[in-house]
């Protein structure tokens, strides 16, 4: 096992306090012979904070432990994860947004915090790309359309079919007006045509009971959150909204594969920084978070929870919100969609 970059003899000590109490994360690639980088012994310099607005034991969660312990063993010091809840996220936003850009404090957040709601939110606080450093996209959760079988329906082409010709009379669950979910079903009207009703529930556990129990037909959500009910049968699956299949069901095919296109609607999780953290910090720090997910007990763990690893480069990154806040700002301002 490699040694930690050690920068002085207190880091080190921590170091070691850190991995006898199991909190150490795998390890990484180390500095090149001839010495760490600028950047890499700013990073060892101090201590990390890795804030999540979200509540503990939830997937933006378990990506910041994974960090945290990785970080801590990476740099020799410590590591503490923050869990600031409310105002939708924007609480622990704004604590990352007022923090030093040093790349010692560091944001973790699901994808609509950063690209659905600055438009579905009228005060939205932030601007993602001027108050935050984007370094990296961290995993993919892969998103469904599924069914109960009690409609009947059998293939998305089915419930296109179904939908033209009985225009009005079914209706798609979400767990909320302007969650994700909600605007893959917007999303998948305008593609298709077809004409099914929005019925928002408060949370994905309301809205997934309700298909359960057949009062709604339809629902797009999360893989993970659906797939026991796949596999028991007490959920039709109609296909993945993504452009490929996914590793952790590979037997589901996409909507696109199906005659579909356009429908491509993916919850994925992000890590970023205050504005004012340098390019060379941004892009070691997306290094250090692509080596700690690249290890094979850590694929497993997300794999397990129907994720997948996702890394780019701090420039791609900020493409990627960009590209996907437009999409979401069509989508929101052309079916007037407004935050409850």
């Amino acid at each position: 096992m490699n040694a930690p970059l050690n920068i002085t003899r207190r880091t080190a000590v921590l170091a070691s306090a850190i991995a006898l109490a199991g909190l150490a994360g795998p390890a990484l690639a180390q500095p090149t012979p001839n010495g760490a980088t600028a950047a890499e012994k700013q990073l060892a310099s101090d201590r990390f904070m890795i804030i999540t607005p979200f509540q503990a034991g939830g997937p933006t969660d378990m990506l910041a432990r994974i960090l945290s312990d990785g970080l801590a063993r990476r740099y020799g010091t410590v590591s503490v994860v923050d869990n600031p809840l409310g105002a939708a996220g924007n609480i622990g936003m704004e604590k990352v947004k007022r923090a030093k850009g040093d790349g010692h404090t560091l944001l973790v957040v699901p994808a609509g915090n950063l690209t659905i709601n600055p438009t579905l939110m009228a005060n939205f606080p932030f601007d993602i790309q001027k108050d935050f450093v984007p370094i990296t996209m961290l995993a993919k959760t892969p998103n469904v359309l599924v069914v109960n079988p009690a409609s009947g329906i059998r293939t998305a082409k089915d419930l296109v079919a179904q939908a033209k010709a009985r225009p009005n009379t079914l209706s798609y669950a979400s767990p909320g007006v302007g969650s994700s979910l909600h605007l893959a079903g917007e999303l998948f009207k305008q593609q298709t045509g077809a004409d099914i009703l929005h019925v928002p529930y408060k949370g994905s556990a309301a809205a997934l009971n309700d298909v359960l129990g057949g009062a709604v037909p339809i629902l797009f959500s999360n893989l993970p959150t659906t797939l026991p009910f796949i596999k028991n049968g007490k959920l039709v699956v109609l296909g993945i909204t993504e452009q490929q299949r996914s590793p952790a069901a590979p037997d589901i095919p996409t909507l696109a594969e199906q005659g579909i296109s356009g429908v491509t609607v993916t919850s994925w999780y992000g890590l970023l920084a205050p504005a004012g953290t340098s390019p060379a910090v941004a892009e070691q720090l997306a290094k250090d978070a692509a080596q700690m997910l690249a290890q094979p007990d850590v694929r497993e763990r997300l794999l397990g929870q129907g994720m997948t690893v996702s890394t780019m480069k701090p420039a791609e990154f900020a493409t990627a919100i960009r590209n996907e806040t437009a999409t979401w700002a069509g989508i929101i301002k052309s079916h007037h969609i407004v935050a409850e």
